[in-house]
């Protein structure tokens, strides 16, 4: 955890500047928004499926929370409390240290404390991106890629009401798409208000493309995608097709443990990058002049994260 802590500062500087940076474009691409799994929301150009988002939320929540625990244990900070818990059916989980034993402890031993959790959600992060690594390595043994299906339709969208999940895409205005670098070439290609003609297995589609919410100057579907494959061997029988739902599992679970993980670290009290640069700024500096520093940015990060939420409403 003495490398967590610089792996934490880090992690700091870089989410504080990418949440900064996209401040001109918060219109176009808000940078900050609001997830609840099985549920899109707006603004949020995520939609995150029930099943595998209440199981990658569990793993950030509880890894969170029990590498905290861990950590206060291993610095010799007693812990209060501890458990699970299901707030209707949004799973969640709770390390309460002592809040006296922790505020007299080292500086080195409470920032390693506060980093623990965020580092551990990272790592979980990089774990679930080689799992995905090599499961995707172990694909081509099974399935031949054989173009694209149509997974989810926004609501409200050109599509909504047009074409239905589950439709194979088998060309695009007579555009052959043979596997997901074609279909992202096609549909790259068009802009809004553009009439275009979807093949499909199921029969053929015309859409009146909008605006896309991330870049008004390309056309919008308002589908989700995902490669469609067939099955070369089956001397398994029915078990690799488990292999997608394990890719798809991790995907989450990779995204939303970075995701939660780097968000947490922003120097913004009462989150753990807060109280880190809170002591950080100690060894230099003293409590009246530390503590303003911090309420001040935290004030103006909590004011930028508003702001980036209400643009994605608006």
């Amino acid at each position: 955890m003495n490398l967590g802590i610089v792996v934490a500062f880090g992690a700091m500087i870089f989410i504080t500047w990418t949440l900064v940076s996209t401040l001109p474009t918060v219109f176009d691409t808000p940078s900050v928004s609001i997830i609840i799994p099985g549920v899109e929301m707006p603004g949020s150009s995520i939609y995150i499926p029930f099943v595998y988002g209440l199981i990658a939320l569990a793993t950030v929540l509880v890894v969170h929370e029990f590498s905290h625990g861990i950590q206060s244990v291993g610095e010799k900070i007693s812990i209060k409390s501890i458990g699970l818990l299901l707030f209707a059916i949004i799973p969640g989980a709770f390390v309460e240290p002592d809040e006296e034993e922790l505020k007299n402890a080292k500086r080195s031993s409470r920032l390693r404390v506060y980093a623990a959790g965020s580092v551990a959600n990272i790592t979980l992060a990089l774990i679930a991106m080689l799992l995905i690594s090599l499961i995707s390595m172990g694909i081509p043994a099974f399935f031949d890629e054989n173009g694209i299906e149509i997974d989810r339709i926004v609501s409200d969208s050109p599509s909504d009401g047009i074409l239905k999940e589950g439709m194979i895409i088998e060309s695009i205005n007579n555009e052959k798409v043979n596997d997901s670098e074609s279909y992202v070439n096609i549909v790259g290609s068009f802009h809004p208000g553009d009439n275009v003609s979807v093949q499909t297995d199921q029969g053929t589609y015309n859409v009146v493309l909008d605006k896309n919410p991330n870049n008004e100057s390309v056309g919008f579907f308002g589908i989700q995608a995902s490669k469609h494959f067939e099955m070369i061997n089956n001397s398994l029988g029915p078990i690799p097709w488990v292999l997608f739902e394990l890719l798809e599992l991790f995907q989450w679970v990779a995204m939303l443990n970075l995701g939660i993980g780097l968000f947490n670290l922003l120097p913004l009290k009462p989150l753990d990058g807060g109280y880190m640069l809170e002591i950080l700024l100690s060894y230099r500096l003293s409590e009246e002049h530390y503590k303003p520093i911090v309420n001040a940015l935290s004030v103006v990060m909590a004011m930028i994260i508003v702001f980036s939420l209400v643009a994605g409403f608006l």
